[in-house]
């Protein structure tokens, strides 16, 4: 694994400035965080975290990277904290009825009209990737593309599942969403990282919002992500092997765990920057050195960054699809 005293966690940096927001939706408010403006009509990348995180530290490592950074010169960028998980969030009042998973999704395209982004590529780990699934599947003419971090389709029954089990919510929560997160391999020898997630989930969001989130929890392209030693491995195979093969990715990162886009920033920045171009954006963007991008179908870029809708398939140099006839679903590993 790459060494992890490279990747600075103990002081969790700062994103860049954006304009922060509390938007008024059907099922409740909404805490959005908008970094730069529309660029003429291409998408904004809409990010969603997972249980026991927030917008910052589930996605500051990625987009701090200098690579994503390049990516965020040519799109918008939007930051969704799930209801009660952004930080200095008040604790909610007793007897308030968390959003379910499906009603966290219905929120969206009223944020997304209030904010007028005309459309989004998705970044959700999770359960962000449950519910921006659910977004795409809802709203279909608003999601042009997703990059699922860690998806499992039955996110929300196992937390409901989970939520049945577990009786207290002292310490228990803590340790059941870093097993979420993390192998078991990874608990017991990065020491560093684990500390600063479990002070994180235990201290920076309010233990009464955090046990109501955790208790709620293929129309366009699709990359899915996993770390190949992530206890999602399994589950995101499984997922991949039912979606759309013509449409779908699948990046497993060699020497990774849980949060990939936390210990491997540099990878995943490149491959969504392929990803992205594969759907016709960003054509000059400089590639060097994890992947190269194929795509089934003839895109073309217009002067106002518009394309036409093309399919995305993402592969290392040298790497083989998984079908003698390319119809299969491209799995791939970084």
């Amino acid at each position: 694994m790459e060494e992890l005293h490279d990747v600075q966690l103990t002081e969790i940096k700062p994103l860049l400035t954006g304009q922060e927001h509390d938007v008024e939706t059907a099922h409740g408010v909404l805490h959005v965080t908008m970094r730069g403006a529309a660029k003429g009509s291409r998408p904004t990348i809409l990010t969603y975290h997972d249980i026991g995180l927030n917008h910052k530290s589930c996605f500051n490592s990625l987009f701090n990277y200098e690579d994503m950074q390049e990516v965020t010169q040519h799109f918008s960028v939007l930051h969704v904290d799930a209801p009660g998980q952004q930080e200095n969030a008040p604790v909610f009042p007793s007897g308030y009825q968390y959003p379910t998973m499906d009603e966290l999704a219905e929120m969206l395209p009223s944020v997304l009209t209030q904010l007028q982004v005309k459309s989004v590529i998705g970044i959700g780990v999770g359960a962000g990737a449950y519910i921006l699934t659910k977004l795409a599947l809802n709203e279909p003419s608003l999601v042009e593309g997703l990059v699922l971090i860690n998806i499992d389709p039955c996110a929300k029954g196992w937390v409901e599942w989970a939520a049945s089990k577990l009786s207290g919510w002292t310490g228990n929560l803590t340790d059941t969403i870093m097993g979420h997160h993390f192998s078991t391999d990874e608990l017991t020898e990065n020491k560093e990282i684990i500390q600063t997630y479990r002070l994180h989930i235990s201290q920076d969001i309010p233990p009464e919002n955090l046990e109501l989130f955790y208790t709620s929890y293929d129309r366009c392209p699709a990359l899915l992500v996993v770390g190949d030693m992530s206890p999602a491995v399994d589950t995101v195979v499984e997922c991949n092997s039912r979606l759309n093969p013509t449409k779908t990715t699948l990046l497993k990162m060699a020497d990774c765990g849980g949060l990939p886009q936390v210990v491997q920033p540099g990878k995943l920045a490149e491959a969504f920057k392929y990803f992205v171009q594969g759907m016709g954006y960003m054509p000059s963007a400089a590639m060097t050195r994890l992947v190269r991008s194929r795509t089934h179908s003839a895109s073309s870029l217009g002067s106002d960054g518009s394309r036409s809708r093309g399919t995305t398939n993402v592969l290392p140099e040298g790497a083989n699809s998984s079908s003698p006839d390319h119809t299969a679903t491209h799995a791939v590993t970084a």
